[in-house]
């Protein structure tokens, strides 16, 4: 996802999202442990969703908008 669409979506559901890109993240990470990973970029995917994420709630904390 684009930051630009977090921005769209309620504080609830960015969290809901971020909860639910971290259940992903550890599922891949197993997967790429057990040898079962197909495309270890998907890693980095989810892991970069999570920081646009909370990046677009720390902006939401400190007020700042674009």
């Amino acid at each position: 996802m684009k930051a630009s669409e977090f921005r769209n979506l309620t504080t609830a559901e960015i969290e809901q999202k971020i909860s639910g890109f971290k259940e992903q993240l550890f599922n891949l990470r197993f997967q790429l442990a057990t040898g079962q990973l197909e495309n270890p970029v998907q890693i980095q995917k989810v892991r970069k969703d999570i920081a646009r994420a909370k990046t677009v709630l720390r902006e939401r904390e400190l007020g700042i908008t674009s």
